[in-house]
């Protein structure tokens, strides 16, 4: 089933984000030059309050979110409300760590997280493993975005893989000629009509379904509420809050959220953000309650959505309930603002991963160019990313995606002690550090690979009780601790503190 004044729309709102992108390269460029990866990767470091607020979000709150925060309360019930107080715990070390890494960052000139831990350990290999880390945790996040704009298209009823592709061949254009700044202006665009979708369906919805105790009341009780744990176990209460928690010190870790705060004007900016984003925690359990709308209008039962359910699983329900409750005219609203939310954070997650590839691979084990190769080195890796994620997903079942994507949060938080500790305290070891981070990585891929790559939860026993917890969480403790017991001892042995290029005035 086609929907004609929704494509149109949807198309006109690509658009006209698509024209923002191209003119962006000259937006906040100042006495800069685009060809200097600083002013590519990083917007020149420019970017002040309300512009972070929306960069920041934009590749937070990404499309793939907007999609399947909604489909975990429609299938799951309760437990997808984890989002909520996982993003609230993001900002309290939005706030307290990352000014200080602005700041070592911006004085000693590094664009990525890895390269502030070569500086602080004189390790090169330590900075490889970061930056392979972010690289692969990204990729499939990348596809996943892609999987957030498949299903806006397939809900229009347009035919094959044609309109995904025009769209990330453009997309590739604009962050070859424009680099962070396209998705910055863009995310602006994009988040303006995310709120206006979000607060529509909010009154929209519930008058149509009678309110929402209506809704409530038609939502099956073991969705709302958390199971009781059963006896000898912390059941889903300990796989909740570890959910929450692990995620937390994960997200600001990747790659792209990382670009997106240091490309901030300032530590001051940084910590106005960690006050305001907030404000996306509210959109987001408003939207998370979408799912239960879904739940409510019966929109898995409707004919015209069978073939859309049976192709994408949950993750239809926001399209279908969408394009139930709303005139097509405003359904291609939100079906445009969904796909622009899949634009801004690919392309931030290409930019971030090229500036780790140009900095912390590229130049540190084959070929130091000038700062215009540099650069170039950059974009190309950028397109290559945007490529491989677009046949990723058009070659691979979505199933893979979202296992693969469930072990980049398993690897991505594995570079918590080595980028997060090293912004307080220098009494870690390099090698100790490299060493806790291959435990972690190997330990967490082997339990989810014993999941069968279906579950981010495992059942630890201790001593004769059962507690459920996030292998994330579990894991990069264990990495901490590797880290920590063995720090005194490789410090006797080839102490590298002396390797620490940053000084205590950098952190200040």
């Amino acid at each position: 089933m086609t929907y004609p004044s929704a494509s149109i729309v949807f198309f006109l709102l690509i658009a006209i984000v698509l024209v923002l992108g191209f003119i962006a390269g000259r937006w906040k460029s100042g006495e800069g030059n685009i060809g200097h990866i600083e002013e590519w990767g990083l917007g020149g470091r420019r970017f002040g309050t309300w512009i972070s607020w929306f960069l920041i979000g934009g590749d937070a709150y990404t499309a793939y979110t907007f999609i399947a925060i909604p489909a975990l309360m429609f299938g799951a019930g309760a437990l997808g409300f984890f989002a909520m107080p996982y993003t609230v715990l993001i900002y309290p070390i939005l706030y307290v760590v990352f000014p200080r890494l602005w700041r070592v960052a911006r004085a000693k000139g590094y664009i990525t997280g890895p390269e502030f831990v070569r500086g602080r350990y004189g390790n090169r290999w330590l900075a490889l493993a970061m930056g392979l880390t972010g690289i692969l945790a990204t990729m499939p996040y990348i596809a996943l975005q892609l999987v957030g704009m498949q299903t806006v298209i397939g809900a229009l009823g347009l035919p094959g893989h044609g309109p995904l592709i025009a769209a990330f061949i453009v997309l590739a254009a604009f962050t070859w000629t424009a680099g962070l700044r396209a998705p910055a202006m863009i995310s602006i665009v994009k988040d303006l009509l995310i709120y206006l979708t979000v607060i529509a369906a909010i009154i929209v919805i519930p008058a149509e379904l009678g309110g929402f105790t209506a809704i409530f009341a038609k939502v099956p009780a073991p969705k709302l509420i958390l199971p009781p744990p059963p006896p000898g176990s912390s059941g889903s209460y300990s796989a909740y809050a570890s959910l929450a928690l692990g995620s937390a010190m994960a997200l600001f870790l990747y790659p792209h959220t990382m670009t997106g705060i240091l490309s901030a004007s300032g530590p001051r900016v940084i910590k106005r953000n960690a006050v305001l984003l907030p404000a996306y925690s509210l959109l987001l359990g408003l939207l998370a309650l979408i799912g239960f709308m879904a739940l409510a209008a019966g929109v898995k039962t409707m004919p015209q959505f069978a073939a859309g359910f049976a192709r994408y699983g949950a993750s239809f329900a926001v399209p279908a309930v969408l394009l139930n409750s709303f005139p097509g005219w405003f359904a291609g609203v939100a079906f445009g603002a969904i796909a622009i939310g899949a634009l801004v954070p690919a392309a931030i997650m290409a930019i971030a991963s090229a500036n780790i590839f140009t900095r912390d691979i590229w130049t540190q084990f084959f070929h130091s160019p000038t700062q215009r190769g540099e650069t170039l080195a950059a974009k190309i890796f950028a397109i290559l990313m945007i490529i491989g994620a677009l046949i990723f997903i058009m070659k691979i079942p979505s199933t893979y995606a979202v296992q693969l994507q469930l072990l980049g949060g398993m690897w991505i938080i594995q570079t918590f002690p080595a980028v997060v500790f090293s912004v307080f305290t220098r009494a870690l070891n390099g090698w100790a550090l490299l060493l806790g981070w291959l435990v972690g990585i190997v330990s967490a891929t082997w339990l989810v690979w014993q999941n069968h790559f279906t579950g981010a939860i495992w059942p630890f026993h201790i001593l004769g009780y059962t507690v459920p917890c996030y292998i994330a969480l579990a894991t990069v403790v264990l990495n901490g601790i590797i880290a920590a017991v063995l720090s005194p001892l490789f410090q006797m042995v080839a102490n590298d503190r002396v390797r620490d290029e940053t000084a205590v005035s950098d952190y200040v």
